[in-house]
């Protein structure tokens, strides 16, 4: 679960980097005249620019998730002492959460694509303005992947609960702080490794070593597609996590599949169970963006 949590976070936090990235852009232009598509890379050659926002993007998320937790974990021992039969329905409905946004991740740029070129040229006008501050325009982006690192984070911990549902309420609330923090810690730490990861290449570009040279550039030519790949994988784990979730949640599916692996041997018989819930996932998400997406067209014309 936390390599899928890892996966899917990237994903989002890639998003939001792409904004920062944006906008850093275009304000570093107003000050120091230039600066190349490569945050990370070409703001380095700006002097006094610095690819700064990266890191405060991944801590503020960050910070966010930690507050997710501290509001998780006391509920999550609530409702494992006062509603234990709520714990499945709320794992339930953060399956098909994630399963929506994998599939709307798919068609997003059908679907919203007026609203993307409207979300972009918002941007460049609200950085015509001299007096912009680029950490108030990044506060909504930062504030998704906090919504959906709370999904992940629900996720995480009601899992956790259920290997210890027999437990003291002591023994359970301390199981579950213990493996908020280290979930946490490895994630972010992981993320922020990553999104950092051209900036080593940079650094080890412009040594004296030829070796140190060589790896850098090649690190400087990985890392975009890096953040591609993790960025696939990470809409993929949506569909796998959702999809597990909620086939073990509707049992005729769950033995269905089970019976259907039996007939195999060997890794076809591993995999089977998680390709069908990769598709179970990628059925249901579809099945709710498709009634969930005109409903909330509707109600936004309504609204307006």
């Amino acid at each position: 679960m936390a390599g899928s949590s890892l996966l899917i976070l990237i994903d989002d936090i890639a998003t939001v980097l792409d904004d920062v990235a944006l906008m850093t852009k275009a304000a570093t232009k107003k000050t120091a005249g230039v600066l190349g598509d490569d945050l990370a890379l070409n703001a380095q050659q700006v002097s006094g620019v610095k690819p700064a926002r990266e890191l405060p993007v991944v801590w503020a998320v960050a910070r966010g998730s930690f507050i997710n937790k501290a509001i998780l974990v006391p509920a999550a021992v609530a409702i494992s002492f006062f509603i234990p039969w709520l714990v499945t329905p709320l794992l339930m409905l953060g399956g098909a959460f994630l399963c929506f946004e994998g599939f709307e991740k798919l068609v997003h740029k059908f679907l919203h694509r007026e609203e993307d070129r409207k979300h972009k040229a918002k941007l460049h006008e609200a950085l015509k303005s001299p007096e912009v501050d680029l950490r108030t325009v990044e506060k909504d982006k930062i504030k998704g992947a906090i919504r959906t690192d709370f999904i992940l984070s629900a996720e995480i911990i009601a899992i956790t609960l259920g290997t210890v549902t027999t437990q003291t309420i002591g023994m359970q609330f301390m199981v579950l702080v213990v493996v908020a923090i280290m979930v946490t810690v490895a994630v972010y730490g992981l993320v922020a490794g990553i999104v950092k990861l051209d900036d080593g290449g940079l650094y080890l570009s412009q040594q004296d070593n030829p070796f140190l040279q060589k790896l850098g550039e090649g690190i400087l030519w990985l890392a975009p597609y890096l953040m591609k790949t993790l960025s696939v994988l990470g809409t993929l784990a949506m569909f796998l996590v959702g999809g597990g979730i909620l086939t073990h949640g509707f049992t005729p599916v769950y033995d269905a599949i089970h019976q259907f692996a039996e007939s195999f041997s060997g890794m076809t018989a591993t995999l089977i169970p998680t390709v069908a819930n990769g598709l179970f996932g990628v059925l249901a998400g579809a099945i709710l963006v498709a009634l969930i997406t005109p409903l909330a067209r509707w109600w936004q014309a309504r609204s307006a």
